[in-house]
């Protein structure tokens, strides 16, 4: 590692995590989902984890060699059928109201090359498997964060040009300073930022749109929002009041989309990583709240088989960002959702989540559908924004009032 303080700012990071990222808890379970190549950070997150008051981690460690040869030759009766010992972690994690610690650092294209219908099932089962846990994280019954770390091959993805470990520190670098380790004090940075993002998610509230019309010469759009929906940004609070922050780096605000009305065609803005797999240049048109037409230059076959699974053809989430956001200045394409949807306008395939509705936690299935919040055992970003970019809100009596111009708040 070439950065100087690395170890420092490694713990500074590990800190920010634990307790701004899902605040733990004293006597608090934590489940920590990260790589084998992390070894480092995971050491540094249970320690930290420990001394906030935790009273078990649990690590839940991935390997990409080992995923890929189990996509490759795992039978098709395995593909379609999760065991019951993962069920029953699902639930004993949602039971403990755990707090859910995601650590991205994996290859783009790890799994490049694989059968797309094997990891389209594999998808599906563990979709159903995974159920409790993904509606209790929907549902924000329990904190939850999803962080980034530098690994070489994601690296050399975004800096081709940088010898590995040179890559991986600059990646670093970028890790550390969208998430303002490089502050003085990065928790009070934080909790200014969520101040700043929120006061823009108050106003959206307070008008509460019928839908937004998205213009640009990529786009004619118009999304739908549901009745009483309620714009969210950074910070989220569990129903025990426990605030966390769901997304590190985040520079967004968001809600829900209404899945009946959305019409128009929209263009993605940056390469989609999904399924260990490079998506570029899609473009979706949509009538009255499904996706008609779906296309990409690259990852054609990929972008089909998503498109597959139940409540993927229409959309869940509706977010705004501002193109002069840092990450969207620093002009690097992470190839990484978690930070490319960051820098960009953007909207996610697939499920919504029921915060972003009054009385949406509290809701079924059916009665979330009614009220045009899409229910889905998937929820994919793709970015569609950019500088040249107009927003409207569009009012309950037809009157448009400017959100964005030219990829900023008007």
């Amino acid at each position: 590692m070439t950065m100087t303080n690395f170890e420092e700012k490694l713990a500074k990071y590990a800190q920010l995590i634990i307790e701004v990222g899902v605040n733990v808890q004293k006597g608090q379970a934590v489940v920590l989902y990260i790589s084998v190549t992390q070894q480092k950070l995971a050491h540094l997150l249970v320690e930290k984890a420990y001394q906030a008051g935790a009273s078990e981690v649990i690590i839940k460690w991935s390997d990409t060699f080992s995923n890929r040869q189990f996509l490759k030759y795992a039978s098709a009766e395995r593909l379609s059928n999760a065991p019951e010992y993962i069920v029953k972690e699902a639930e004993y994690i949602v039971a403990k109201k755990a707090a859910r610690i995601s650590v991205v650092s994996e290859d783009p294209g790890a799994y490049a090359g694989i059968d797309q219908k094997r990891i389209a099932q594999n998808q599906k089962t563990m979709g159903q498997a995974l159920l409790s846990v993904r509606k209790a994280t929907q549902n924000n019954d329990l904190s939850w964060t999803v962080v980034g770390a530098a690994d070489e091959a994601w690296a050399k993805k975004v800096f081709p040009n940088l010898a590995g470990q040179d890559a991986v520190s600059r990646l670093w670098e970028e890790i550390f300073k969208t998430c303002r380790i490089n502050e003085a004090d990065p928790i009070a940075a934080w909790k200014a930022h969520d101040q700043q993002l929120r006061s823009k998610a108050e106003w959206l509230n307070q008008e509460q749109f019928s839908a937004l019309h998205y213009t640009s010469p990529l786009t004619d759009f118009t999304v739908g929002l549901p009745k009483n929906h309620i714009w969210e940004a950074a910070s989220s609070l569990t129903p025990d009041g426990i605030s966390f922050m769901a997304n590190m780096p985040t520079e967004e605000v968001f809600t829900a989309a209404d899945c009946h009305r959305i019409d128009g065609y929209i263009c993605s803005t940056k390469p989609l990583s999904y399924a260990g797999n490079i998506l570029e240049d899609m473009k979706f048109t949509f009538k009255d709240g499904q996706i008609v037409e779906a296309t990409a230059k690259k990852g054609q076959a990929v972008l089909d088989h998503l498109l597959e699974l139940p409540g993927a053809r229409s959309l869940g989430e509706v977010s705004l960002v501002p193109d002069p956001s840092p990450i969207s200045q620093s002009g690097i394409t992470f190839f990484n959702t978690l930070f490319d949807e960051n820098a960009s306008d953007h909207l996610a395939l697939g499920a919504a989540y029921p915060t972003n509705v009054q009385g949406g936690t509290n809701m079924t299935d059916e009665e979330l559908l009614a009220h045009g919040v899409n229910v889905s055992q998937t929820h994919v970003d793709f970015m569609v924004g950019s500088s040249d970019m107009n927003i409207d809100g569009i009012k309950a009596d037809g009157s448009l009032v400017p959100v964005f111009r030219n990829g900023d708040w008007a």
